[in-house]
């Protein structure tokens, strides 16, 4: 039986080079795969995966209407054998819910990449929905900005390089306005646990 995973860190964690390899293995065996990008992501890296390690892949635009499971049950795709999704945190419930039943009702593994929480340490939509009935949790680890310990959070910082506490839980960006750390430092820097 197909099953459903969650693959989720902080950034820098490798999330993206980890879907892009996956997916590399099931083409060079010859197996049909589908990638998924929700639109959040889109205006950013112009409807590709892309790592930080410079590598790519074109993927599927999705936005919060979207219906994987009626897109994925056409004829189009009857020899799929996996979903990757990046950036799976944008993800809403109910799309989370039809990602399990492709699993469950079509046999194909589904393959979810995403950040947990968001800089106010709060979970996605999308991870909330994952961390919830997926399969599998896999853990892709990275170090704090701060220290040598584990990080397991992000801090957004504005132009001045100011933490931000409040704000629009997504805005798109990279290095230049997040840093990752460890619980320890994101309480010290902002005081929110």
């Amino acid at each position: 039986m197909a099953k459903l995973h969650f693959f989720y860190s902080t950034m820098n964690a490798g999330k993206s080079t980890s879907l892009l390899q996956s997916n590399h293995n099931y083409l060079e065996n010859n197996l049909e795969t589908l990638l998924f990008l929700p639109k959040e992501n889109i205006s950013f890296n112009e409807g590709k995966i892309v790592s930080r390690i410079g590598i790519d892949a074109k993927a599927i635009e999705v936005n919060s209407k979207f219906n994987f499971y009626d897109y994925v049950n056409t004829v189009e795709h009857k020899n799929l054998s996996c979903i990757l999704i990046d950036e799976s945190q944008f993800l809403s419930k109910k799309q989370v819910g039809q990602l399990g039943s492709i699993a469950d009702n079509l046999n194909i593994p589904v393959m979810c990449y995403g950040i947990r929480t968001d800089f106010r340490g709060e979970l996605f939509e999308g991870s909330a929905a994952l961390l919830a009935i997926a399969d599998n949790l896999i853990e892709l680890k990275t170090v704090c900005s701060q220290c040598s310990r584990k990080a397991t959070m992000v801090v957004r910082l504005n132009e001045d390089g100011v933490v931000q506490v409040s704000g629009e839980q997504v805005q798109l960006g990279g290095n230049d306005i997040y840093k990752v750390v460890c619980r320890k430092h994101f309480q010290e820097l902002t005081n929110l646990l």
